[in-house]
């Protein structure tokens, strides 16, 4: 199998870096509102205080 040259790598770690950083950016912006009820009820759960 070929080697690859170092400049092929830098352009491979460059372009998913550019990939990674648009999924990143996209999910930021494309991220669903949660919808607010006025009659949403709070429950409080209990928790235990683990004391070991």
């Amino acid at each position: 199998m070929p080697q690859m040259a170092p400049l092929l790598w830098l352009n491979l770690y460059v372009f998913f870096t550019v990939v990674l950083t648009l999924i990143i950016i996209s999910s930021y912006f494309i991220k669903t509102p949660i919808k607010v009820d006025s009659n949403l009820t709070i429950t409080k759960t209990n928790q235990a205080n683990w004391k070991w």
